[in-house]
Formats: structure tokens, sequence, C-alpha cells
């Protein structure tokens, strides 16, 4: 007898090889430098549950990592989707260009987080937006330096990595970096980093290291997601912007983790007041489908030359499809205000184990924008005892139990929740009811060791 996903029986998927006998046809086939969470091999997937190939049941808490807001297969993405392939599926839109992508193109016009009349290009990935908003960023001022942020995520290609500020697992072996590429400390206050450290900081390097008129942009993630959570701080932000602003500095909003609702905004960039000048966006844009954006201020985004920005998987037919009824489901849906209601439920069930007297000093800082969570696991309460091995140990056993969960960190004890925002609140308690038995598991076996 099968399991269920959202009422429908999974008895159809068919028998086939484990999950053990695939890990290790995974293992001789892929290099292993393409790690993975868990070794669980997924059959079907509808809305926030998963099913893998042996027809066991999972609670996605994990979201592809923060791509699907509108979930598993929404509906509503699905037949955008089989309905643009009754057309085409591909002619590159250098070539014979199509009506989704301008008006894609026109729908985030109007809603990105940047100053004036905007214009955007569609791209595949993350990295690749990454990429694309520092060409425009120099194009545009004629100029190379570019200052990124300790923790930071922006992506694996060579820029990205030099872009990114943690060294393992994403920059070992992979040196030289690209130049003019500079760090300052990410202002974390339970780590008793300030805001005014930051920014004293911008002016140190100007000073010690590059001459502000060498540098072409600030690139910042509102929330930070690899590095575990931390919010930028509206202060921070209006720090930044006016910094930029004196220095004909551009500011980059990296909003690809955060974007399209997650936050209880459509875009991060909302909760500090602050608009950005260039705005790199993907993952839940397009439901699943790869698909990436540069939104920017209009003259910027023409500084490059005619034939200095395209890919030919660009803007994909069925990405910008797919990307029209997601902005769609997160209006009719109220997948905004819902973001919230997810976030308030799983940091009010957080709180529960915070407080609960088997587990006193485990759960130290909770962090939450909407409904993009974060816990960290440390010891004795002590924010400079971070606990990787409970961290790791907690994402596994919730796998056992049926739960989909993501850490990060640069100290790699944060546990993250990006379940999709279409999740009922059943599910939701659901999931935390197995991470709840999960961790008291975890915690109760390591003291009788």
């Amino acid at each position: 007898m099968g399991t269920t996903i959202s009422g429908e029986t999974t008895a159809d998927i068919p028998e086939g090889p484990t999950n053990a006998a695939l890990q290790k046809r995974r293992e001789a086939a892929v290099p292993r430098g393409l790690g993975i969470s868990l070794p669980v091999f997924a059959a079907k997937a509808k809305g926030s549950e998963i099913t893998d190939v042996e027809g066991k049941r999972y609670i996605d808490f994990g979201g592809g990592i923060a791509v699907l807001n509108t979930g598993h297969l929404h509906p509503k993405v699905k037949a955008a989707v089989q309905a643009q392939l009754e057309n085409f599926s591909h002619t590159c839109v250098q070539v014979t260009p199509y009506e989704s992508y301008i008006r894609l193109a026109e729908r985030l016009n109007a809603i990105a987080p940047v100053r004036g009349p905007a214009k955007t290009i569609f791209l595949t990935t993350g990295a690749e937006a990454v990429e694309n908003a520092v060409k425009i960023a120099r194009a545009h001022t004629g100029r190379p330096g570019v200052i990124a942020f300790s923790g930071a995520f922006h992506g694996r290609t060579l820029l990205g990595m030099a872009l990114t500020g943690k060294v393992v697992p994403y920059k070992v072996g992979f040196g030289p970096m690209p130049a003019d590429i500079y760090h300052l400390p990410f202002p974390v206050v339970y780590h008793g980093k300030e805001v005014a450290q930051t920014l004293d900081a911008i002016e140190t390097l100007f000073k010690s290291d590059i001459d502000p008129n060498r540098i072409a942009a600030f690139i910042i993630e509102p929330v930070q997601g690899e590095g575990g959570f931390y919010q930028a701080q509206p202060e921070l932000m209006q720090g930044l912007r006016e910094i930029a602003d004196k220095y004909g500095i551009l500011l980059i909003a990296d909003e690809v983790q955060t974007g399209f609702a997650r936050t209880g905004k459509m875009f991060a960039m909302e909760h500090t007041g602050v608009k950005a000048d260039l705005v790199t966006m993907a993952k839940s844009l397009a439901g699943g489908f790869p698909l990436s954006a540069v939104s920017g201020t209009a003259s910027i985004m023409d500084a490059p030359n005619v034939g200095g920005l395209g890919g030919t998987y660009g803007g994909s037919p069925l990405g910008c499809a797919a990307a029209n009824a997601v902005l769609d489901v997160i209006e009719e849906e109220g997948l905004i205000e819902r973001a919230n209601e997810i976030g308030n439920l799983i940091v009010a069930r957080i709180k529960e184990l915070q407080n609960s007297n088997s587990l006193k000093g485990i759960v130290g800082d909770i962090r939450q924008v909407g409904g993009m969570v974060a816990m960290e696991l440390v010891a004795d309460g002590d924010a400079d005892r971070p606990d990787p091995d409970l961290t790791r140990a907690l994402v596994a056993r919730a796998a056992e139990k049926g739960l989909v969960l993501l850490s990060c960190g640069v100290r790699a004890n944060v546990i993250r929740f990006l379940c999709p925002l279409t999740t009922s609140d059943a599910l939701v308690n659901e999931g935390m009811d197995k991470l709840a038995e999960a961790l008291r598991e975890c915690v109760a076996e390591r003291a009788q060791a």
C-alpha cells in the first residue's frame, strides 16, 4: 500500500532501486565535489511533500533551498509550463524573442526595489545573475572594484566564489580568485558585531586598500542565506546607501534567496526602507524552473553595449511562463501575508523547544524575517560555543522521521526553515513535531554516550 502526498496515493511509484543502491551509483558516477544533504532520492513531489524511491513520505522544510515558495508543482505553474510546451520550448530570446519575456520584465520592473524607472534581463542561475550585475555595474561606473561581506554567498562561479565570504567549502582549491574584490565584516549583534563597526571598516578600507573612486559596487544580501539567515539592519543599508551615493558607487541587493514573498514582503529590501541600484533574483522566481534576473535602474541597465549581455538559455520560454504564473499565485493566494503566518508558527514552536527543561541551553538565537526562520544550536546557551555536531545529527535524525531540514551558517550550527509558503498549519505542525522529537532524541543520546 502506498503513502500519500496531499491526499493522493503514491502506490503507483514503480518498484526500482533503493536509496542505498542509488547512492552507490551516485558515488561511482558523480564527482564527490557535488555534496548532498541526505542520501534520499526523490520520486514524486507535490505541495510541501516529497516521496522517495522507496515510497517514504517527507515533509519538505527546505523547499529546494528556497526555490519552492509556491510549492512543488503548483497547479497554476504546471499548467502554464504545459501550455508553453504546446507552442515551443526554446528559440533563444536573442534570435527570435517572445511576449512572455517582455511581460515578465514589465511586471518585475513595476515591483523591483530599485530607484526610478527599471529594466530587467533574464538569465538562468543566481550566480549568472550576480555575474551580470557586476558586469553592468562595471560598465556603468567604469570602475573595477566590488565590496562584499563576510558570510555572504553569491554563487559557485569564479566571480561568485570571490564575492562569497566563506572559504570552506566554496573556495578551497579553486584559487587564485579575481582581483579587486574586498570583504567587510557583516554586523551580527548576536556575535558582538555592530553596524557602526562595519561602517567604520568601509572608511578604513578606503584609506588602506582601495580608492573609493575605483569601487563599482557594494553587493549585499538583505538577509544572508548560507551565512546563517542574519538580517541586514535598516541602519546598515541606510549607511551603505549614503556612502554609495557619496562616492558614486552602486548598491547591488542579492535577493536570490530572499525574493518573492519569502520574508513577508515581495523583496527583503522593503524591510529596510532603502532602494538598490541593481537587484539579483532567482530561486523562487520560477517555481522550480531555472530562471534568474537582474532588475535595475534603466539608465544603469543600459550601460553595456549591444551584445554585451545575454546567454543561450537566458529567459527561457518555460521559465518565463512559470514565473508569470508564480507572480499570479503570490497575489491570488496571499503568500506575502502567509509567509508571516508560517514564520510566526515556526518561531512559536522553536521557542517551546528553547524553553523546554530537557533542552535548556541548546537553542540559542532564533531569527525570523517573515517565513525565513533560523535557529542556532549552541552549548550551554553560549553564543560563542556553536554545536555543528548536534546540527548534523539533527538533520540526519529528522530525515529518518520524514522531515527534510537544511543547515547553514559560517559555523555550521544553524537550522534554516524554508518550507513552501503554501504549506498548511497542520503540515507545519507535523513537521515541527518531527523536529522536536528528533532533537530530543539526539540530545538524550549524546548525554548517554
